[in-house]
């Protein structure tokens, strides 16, 4: 390991490359701390400047400029990373949304409407797709077509079909494509990665993970392009796919088989009034999930003063009748390893949140997030979305997150992981930074996604949305090309 860091500053001085071996070993990378050494070296790298001393810097483009592509992926990338990155062309079907975008980003680029157009006139080093999800495998695929790396949000795609069209296109140009993962790398997920590699509690056999949105933040998908099932492969797919990947990742196996039901009785047309959006609705003063856009400057912006262009209304009723997608689900998984998952989907909680339990041949680990009576202060769930995906510095938060490591027949262990701001527990800022500071940094943990890693989360998402709908056990297998494995490596 220290070899290959060693040869990756070539050209650096020796008494700076022995500072950082020096540092490195000091701290013991791999066995001591886990989750705040790995998190630690990813986050703040030791010189960190160096890496990119004398070179170019890389070129952005982005596709797709809603609040997520000019947010997370726009304006928090140059604000982080100006001094290596510039954005060269910023792409999306609505003019008036990609010049909105690009003014709050504060970049000075070219804009374009024709994404083709984009890509052979600014010939980006890395592409950045942010557009709805089922459109993600088309800007994907022409990127690698173009010769650049691709970096997509999560979900990869939405279906069996796009995915292995995506799996192959990456397989014939040879460019790498890299999936948004955050979740990996927030400090309380990564320790849990640590505990399992460390087979704390044995061999494990089962998982039994529950996550839960609250009434703020669920009821956002349903106002959305989200609650379309052709736009975003339903929850199971676009929000389910981070817990699915987790598991993968926790598991360190494929999935084999899955097994879910699923129903929308909550939100759509299961309520007695509707309107078509929250502005201007009659029923606002009785409707508790009445939300008003307009205290939301860059969000009238972006999107309330730009719908004459595409028709997309960003504060739709979340009880209009064309919503078709699952509020609730229930899925189980079988892994190639033979652990099972029960895995539980909830879009209308009181509070926002999920618990898991490994359950292992020597013993048991629990997690938590978010459980309302684990914390000493009551939480406003109304702002708790809000606060999570803040991209400014840390808050000085002093609390921790837990663990509990149960032995079955000795002692219990509580664990406390400090908790972090800055988005998704601050895994945000460290996927932000082995992108596009360090990328050749070890990984011991196995933090970064790629085409597998997005193509395995997507089809357990679309086995459960098919098992739901034809109701039978769906095979991972029958999906695509790629063969479950029981160990997934490195």
């Amino acid at each position: 390991m220290f070899l290959n860091v060693r040869n990756s500053l070539a050209g650096t001085d020796n008494e700076t490359k022995n500072q950082i071996i020096k540092h490195m070993k000091r701290r013991h990378f791999i066995k001591t701390s886990g989750a705040a050494v790995a998190g630690s070296m990813i986050l703040h790298p030791a010189n960190a400047s160096i890496f990119n001393l004398n070179e170019k810097k890389q070129k952005l483009a982005l596709v797709g400029t809603g609040i997520r592509g000019t947010t997370f992926w726009g304006r928090t990338i140059l604000r982080d990373f100006g001094d290596i990155v510039e954005f060269v062309g910023l792409c999306d079907i609505n003019p008036g949304r990609v010049e909105t975008g690009k003014t709050f980003m504060g970049v000075d680029c070219p804009t374009f409407t024709d994404f083709d157009e984009m890509m052979q006139k600014t010939k980006p080093d890395k592409l950045i797709v942010t557009t709805v999800d089922a459109t993600h495998h088309e800007f994907i695929i022409k990127g690698l077509e173009y010769g650049a790396d691709v970096v997509t949000e999560k979900p990869m795609t939405t279906d069996e079909v796009k995915c292995q069209a995506i799996l192959d296109a990456e397989r014939k140009h040879n460019k790498k494509v890299i999936v948004g993962f955050n979740y990996r790398y927030n400090p309380h997920y990564t320790k849990l990665k640590e505990l399992l590699m460390d087979k704390s509690v044995g061999r494990i056999t089962s998982v039994d993970f529950h996550w839960y949105l609250n009434v703020y933040h669920g009821a956002s998908y349903f106002r959305r392009w989200h609650s379309i099932r052709a736009k975003s492969g339903t929850l199971l797919i676009h929000k389910a796919s981070h817990h699915f990947d987790l598991l993968n990742w926790w598991i360190d196996s494929d999935p084999v088989e899955v097994y879910a039901y699923g129903m929308l009785e909550h939100y759509g047309k299961n309520n007695e009034f509707r309107s078509p959006k929250c502005r201007g609705c009659e029923h606002r003063d009785k409707c508790k999930f009445f939300w008003d856009i307009t205290k939301e400057p860059y969000l009238v912006k972006l999107y309330v003063d730009n719908e004459h262009h595409d028709g997309y209304i960003r504060d739709s009723c979340v009880w209009r009748p064309e919503i078709d997608i699952f509020d609730k689900m229930a899925v189980q998984i079988k892994y190639a390893n033979d652990v099972q998952v029960s895995y539980s989907l909830t879009t209308y909680s009181p509070y926002e949140g999920m618990r898991i339990a490994f359950n292992g041949m020597k013993g048991r680990i629990d997690a938590w997030d978010g459980i309302p009576w684990r914390k000493q202060e009551k939480i406003s769930q109304a702002g708790l979305h809000a606060k999570e995906m803040d991209q400014q510095k840390d808050m000085g938060d002093t609390d921790y997150e837990e663990i509990y490591v149960s032995d079955n027949f000795g002692q219990s262990n509580l664990i406390k992981v400090p908790r972090e701001r800055g988005g998704h527990g601050g895994g945000d800022k460290r996927l932000h930074n082995k992108i596009f500071r360090n990328p050749d940094l070890p990984d011991p943990f196995q933090l970064s996604a790629g085409s597998r890693d997005g193509a395995m989360s997507v089809l357990i998402g679309t086995a459960a949305r098919k098992s739901i709908d034809e109701g039978r056990p769906v095979k991972i297998a029958d999906l695509t090309d790629l063969v479950p494995n029981p160990g997934r490596g490195v």
